[in-house]
């Protein structure tokens, strides 16, 4: 049995929908990953042969001020986590992010590249992935940009804010590759039937600036909005985040044999199957 932590998150909706009957979800209502004792009822009682943590602190700005819960969630969570399915003999995979990295290398980054994290999430999620390695069965899948069904998300705030205004700015200086969760969960089930250990990047392929991504959005939605650029500087966010972050997933396809789609595919999907709201 698969064990989805996090299961009401975007990508842990899609794991379940992924993996159906084989699959048992928890979230916050039934298991906190930063009690060691809520973490060893949960494992010990329904003693899954994998366990998937989608659970994290995403909020970046807000990890910047909350330090502590951020450490919390991200890191020694992942720790108890770990310890724990060591414990029962079974394989913990840890999501992760490009936000290890502080994005000057100006090339795609790949598995084994020098982590340099800018902001207080990117620290915590660093932590976290140090800390699986309390379970030498484990797996560390890194991703970016993530969008999906079910959870806040840049592409929901855009057709939001398209939707009411003609005009927007978005930052033109952060380059990355937008991931749909659905994509996300397919790499992760593709690296778990091969059997594979380690740390692997899982992004749709391609890569665009923030602003791009909002215009492909508004272009796909038939909306008619202008979308101006800013600098990274000018919109003086509290976090740091790094401006080239975009992540080299070619281990992911020698070992696997998955090739993750254009990241424009993936959205166009994405927006013909969400619900019109």
């Amino acid at each position: 049995m698969i064990l989805v932590v996090g299961s009401k998150g975007m990508l842990g909706q899609e794991l379940m929908a992924l993996y159906g009957d084989a699959a048992r979800g928890v979230d916050v209502d039934e298991i906190d990953i930063t009690d060691l004792e809520s973490v060893q009822r949960v494992l010990l009682t329904l003693k899954p042969s994998v366990v998937i943590n989608a659970a994290a602190y995403t909020d970046v700005d807000g990890c910047q001020s909350n330090t502590e819960q951020a450490m919390m969630v991200n890191s020694e969570g992942v720790g108890f986590l770990a310890m724990i399915s060591k414990e029962i003999g079974a394989k913990l995979v840890q999501v992760s992010t490009d936000y290890i990295f502080d994005g000057q290398k100006g090339s795609p980054y790949v598995e084994d590249d020098l982590a340099g994290p800018l902001s207080v999430y990117g620290e915590s999620k660093l932590g976290g992935e140090m800390n699986t390695w309390f379970n030498p069965s484990h797996l560390i899948v890194r991703t970016q940009w993530l969008y999906g069904h079910g959870g806040r998300n840049f592409v929901e705030t855009m057709l939001k804010l398209g939707a009411e205004k003609k005009e927007l700015t978005v930052v033109d200086d952060q380059i990355g590759s937008p991931t749909w969760t659905r994509d996300l969960a397919l790499a992760i089930k593709a690296l778990l039937d091969k059997g594979c250990q380690g740390t692997y990047h899982a992004a749709n392929s391609g890569f665009v600036s923030w602003n791009g991504f909002a215009k492909e959005i508004f272009r796909l939605a038939g909306l008619d909005v202008t979308v101006l650029p800013m600098t990274t500087e000018q919109l003086n966010r509290p976090a740091p985040r790094p401006l080239y972050s975009t992540l080299d997933c070619g281990k992911l396809q020698q070992d696997t044999g998955f090739v993750p789609q254009p990241w424009q595919d993936a959205l166009a999907r994405y927006m013909e199957l969400r619900p019109v709201r």
